[in-house]
């Protein structure tokens, strides 16, 4: 892909350099973070610049282009997410090296894009680790972030979360996790969808171990997956929000005119 370079490139990666800190970076690779090609200079302050330098596809292309770790995070906060090609969604996918990026590219940028859905769907199914895990990334993204989409579009997902699950790789189960959460607090049909899907988990998993502990790994991850979106699911916090929510907009449709 042919990436024309942003003369505003230079001056952003010597502000960025000056915003980092040794003790940014080794709090980053705390947290699983690959700082190999980091600064070292927290998000927040990112998406002060983002918000400063405004929507450029070009700009965001030529600062993933560097290879910088930051950069490649302001690339994500800057570009126009209508002006995203499928191949530029495959290009960046094969550069990922860290969760944060992952995360941010496909919960900041890839599920706005025209090819959001076709993507979650194709990803989830790939191998490749950080495309797996970008895929389920990318649904947790599109429950919080698409308020269009229907509930079926979201029930169509949840058997790719199920298979999803007996992923035992650390990245991709919490990502699992992730999807199956967000789709559960989208409201209250979804909610309840969730965690019938979270039990058909569960039940996998208790089949598969011949009870409630052991197993392999991925009979391991199944299980940490669905006890932990039940967990939450579950919890009064999201109860109430979604009920509320529910009254709210029953009272919305009431008072609608005719």
């Amino acid at each position: 892909m042919e990436v024309i370079a942003d003369g505003r490139v230079p001056a952003i990666l010597a502000e960025l350099r000056g915003l980092g800190s040794a003790r940014n970076r080794a709090g980053m690779a705390r947290y699983g973070i690959d700082v190999t090609h980091a600064f070292g200079v927290p998000v927040d302050a990112l998406r002060k610049i983002a918000r400063r330098l405004g929507t450029s596809h070009e700009l965001a292309r030529s600062l993933w282009a560097t290879g910088n770790h930051e950069a490649r995070l302001l690339a994500c906060f800057v570009d126009d997410p209508d002006a995203v090609t499928a191949a530029q969604l495959e290009a960046w996918a094969a550069d990922f090296d860290s969760w944060d990026v992952c995360d941010q590219a496909t919960t900041s940028l890839f599920d706005r894009t025209p090819h959001a859905w076709a993507t979650a769907r194709a990803w989830t199914t790939r191998d490749e680790a950080w495309v797996k895990r970008g895929g389920f990334a990318l649904i947790a993204g599109l429950a919080n972030h698409d308020r269009t989409a229907p509930d079926g579009a979201f029930l169509r997902l949840l058997p790719l979360i199920e298979r999803g699950a007996f992923d035992d790789r650390n990245f991709v189960k919490k990502a699992v996790n992730w999807a199956l959460r967000n789709v559960g607090k989208r409201n209250l049909a979804l909610h309840a969808a969730a965690i019938a899907r979270a039990e058909r988990i569960l039940a996998a998993a208790r089949r598969r171990a011949g009870g409630d502990r052991g197993g392999d790994a991925a009979t391991r991850a199944a299980r940490w997956v669905a006890t932990d979106a039940l967990r939450e699911l579950r919890s009064e916090q999201v109860r109430t929000r979604l009920q509320r929510a529910s009254a709210k907009a029953a009272s919305g449709r009431r008072r609608s005119p005719r």
